[in-house]
């Protein structure tokens, strides 16, 4: 852990030397998802809920989610621009450190402008909670931190299985798109709008629904008896999903051919 905070104090300063850049960034990282949040509360204007789902109800998904994205960007970077380290054959660099390969590409690349879209999730997510009649008490709070937490893990794990095809394609795909962006944009929403099929397997393979939509349900009190315990503990199964990623990169690694830049 010493090491991986030496990363990330290099590239913070490296980022901070261009400050008046780096304020713009952020300034921009915080408004420009609020086109997307616009068009939500629009749309609510327009006609009043979404298959039974208010707006706030839907904001505070939105605002967990944004938040969760926002982190994993900012500290999982390097996985996402894993494909140009192995193009360049720098990640056969970081075979021969005495030191965690994972550790390494976390610590290649931090996105530290991505406050500012953090920024905006905690603006909607606490405008999202003043606006429910809910009865807060100190296990709902921690389950929302813990959704956060969770949804961390499970756009991280994503990020790791994109960076790993690039060990047989070199180049990234941009079909992982649909589980990064696209992951993201669709798990703002409760999974039951969705398809069955589709509210499935974001819930039971790739684990969406595992801290937005069944941690949902527990905290707007949907659900009762032994359910509603199953469902506040629902987002460990997203901190569980990095288990097989990381397991998958291991694969990966010991498969690696060396580009031969």
């Amino acid at each position: 852990m010493r090491l991986y905070f030496n990363y990330l104090l290099i590239l913070l300063k490296s980022q901070l030397q261009y400050r008046l850049s780096f304020l713009l960034l952020t300034v921009g990282q915080f408004l420009s998802p609020f086109t997307v949040f616009a068009g939500l509360y629009f749309m609510f204007e327009r006609f009043g809920q979404i298959k039974g789902w208010s707006f706030y109800e839907v904001a505070l998904t939105f605002g967990v989610v944004t938040m969760a994205y926002a982190i994993s960007e900012c500290f999982a970077r390097g996985f996402d621009y894993f494909s140009a380290m192995v193009a360049s054959g720098d990640f056969d660099r970081l075979l021969v450190r005495p030191r965690s390969t994972v550790l390494q590409v976390l610590g290649s690349r931090f996105e530290f402008a991505r406050v500012g879209r953090m920024t905006q999730g905690i603006v909607v997510l606490s405008w999202a909670i003043s606006g429910l009649t809910v009865e807060w008490t100190v296990l709902k709070v921690a389950t929302v931190l813990f959704m956060i937490v969770s949804g961390v893990f499970v756009f991280t794990g994503i990020f790791i299985l994109a960076a790993t095809l690039c060990f047989w394609t070199i180049q990234g795909l941009e079909i992982t798109n649909t589980l990064t962006d696209g992951g993201r944009e669709m798990s703002q929403y409760p999974l039951n709008i969705y398809r069955k099929g589709v509210a499935r397997f974001f819930t039971f393979v790739i684990p969406f629904g595992c801290f937005n939509y069944l941690p949902l349900l527990y905290l707007l009190d949907r659900v009762e008896g032994p359910r509603s315990a199953l469902y506040m503990l629902s987002p460990l199964a997203g901190i569980v999903f990095i288990v097989p990623c990381l397991l998958v990169w291991r694969l990966g690694v010991r498969h690696y051919r060396s580009t031969g830049s």
